[in-house]
């Protein structure tokens, strides 16, 4: 079936209210559908799971269920895949299980939400590796290739951290490439893909990674994530469960029964709905960022931080950016004041980017994020807002 972006609102409850929702980056909307599973659960199933009484049946098959879907959803295997609280919490206790020999490298990006650093900050201070830091440069396009990896890369590194999606540039990297030339030298590939996943589908085969996280909360989900590692690389983790319990799957390895029952469920009513929905949504996301980037490349007060293309192969609606003479804190609060749009300013944890990279002021970055549900409509309203905000009454040439 054709998914249908003009229906896409009417699945979503939240968006039945005088809000215009720009900060989905932050976390999205949760479809009605898992909503309404999750209160059924908790009505009608909620017991802990592996008993054999009728209801104790119901709650097993239904959390096997969400593990199963979520597990086909990322084109991972039921035994690559565990589900907990968030990405951050998943890789630390990633970062915690992963074994390597004192002495060895670990190449890390300072393109990244701190999500994907500072487990591993940890990691290196518990086994006594060394860190080798990778920037990509402003003309570079602030991209993480391949090409800019390779001359941190040799025999010594083990382990290799990126983005695939960043959360303020919005910018697509090339993890396969990245992936290959990682491999290359026998090293680990992990990414955080939680700004790429509402966006396009997830196939952790196809992108040739060791590890790969992100968010169901940012997926029109609850407030869950999945980490993928696969069978290959969970060679490399030392359980961390009791002593007593199994340690065949990911999730037996490093799960801790924190695989939220009522939200795991829910998951196969989110596969649903993205089913062969995400060339229908890249292309309406791609009209959401030209209009919206069409207007910010047109002031010369404006800088959008990284690639300003609209093309959406190589970006996703995730838009950031500053104005000369008005601070980002400034033009959300005047914004706020009068409209009903709600979108936000700051690092959103890409600190060592905003500050290190960009070189920004401690208010950071105005940010914009769009997914499907936001309408053509509101983008074109969000312009007006901003005209009566931003210096100059619209014009800031």
């Amino acid at each position: 079936m054709t998914f249908d972006i003009s229906k896409a609102r009417d699945r979503f409850p939240a968006l039945q209210q005088d809000q215009v929702f720009l900060d989905n980056a932050g976390g999205s909307q949760a479809l009605g559908d898992v909503i309404d599973s999750i209160s059924q659960y908790l009505s009608k199933n909620n017991v802990q799971l592996g008993a054999s009484y009728h209801t104790g049946s119901k709650s097993n098959t239904k959390y096997e269920q969400g593990y199963q879907a979520a597990a086909k959803y990322m084109n991972a295997g039921r035994d690559e895949i565990v589900i907990g609280a968030s990405t951050t919490q998943l890789f630390m206790n990633l970062a915690s299980s992963l074994k390597f020999p004192a002495g060895s490298e670990i190449i890390l990006s300072k393109m990244e939400h701190e999500t994907n650093v500072k487990p591993w900050l940890y990691m290196a201070e518990r086994l006594q590796l060394t860190i080798k830091w990778w920037i990509s440069s402003k003309e570079d396009g602030l991209k993480l290739t391949a090409e800019n990896l390779k001359p941190l890369l040799s025999d010594k590194v083990k382990f290799v951290a990126c983005t695939h999606v960043s959360n303020i540039l919005g910018t697509i990297h090339d993890v396969k490439s990245i992936a290959d030339a990682v491999h290359e030298v026998g090293a680990l590939f992990c990414v955080d893909g939680v700004s790429y996943a509402p966006h396009r589908a997830v196939d952790v085969k196809a992108f040739c990674a060791d590890f790969y996280a992100f968010s169901w909360y940012k997926v029109y989900g609850p407030h869950i994530a999945v980490l993928y590692a696969s069978t290959s690389a969970q060679q490399h983790m030392k359980p961390l469960t009791h002593y007593f319990n199994p340690t065949k799957t990911l999730e037996d390895k490093i799960g801790f029964a924190a695989s939220n029952y009522e939200c795991v469920q829910s998951i196969p009513l989110i596969a649903n709905y993205l089913s062969g929905a995400f060339s229908a949504i890249s292309e309406h996301e791609g009209k959401l960022q030209t209009i919206l980037l069409d207007f910010l490349n047109s002031r010369d007060d404006v800088t959008v931080m990284g690639l300003t293309s609209t093309d959406s192969a190589v970006r996703v609606p995730t838009i950031s950016f500053t104005v000369k003479g008005m601070s980002s804190k400034a033009i959300v609060e005047e914004a706020e004041k009068g409209s009903n749009y709600g979108f936000r300013w700051g690092h959103f944890y890409s600190k060592r980017l905003c500050d290190e990279v960009l070189g920004l002021e401690p208010e950071g970055v105005v940010r914009v994020s769009m997914v499907h549900y936001n309408t053509e409509e509101e983008i074109r309203g969000l312009l007006d807002v901003l005209k009566n905000v931003l210096p100059g009454g619209g014009d800031g040439r």
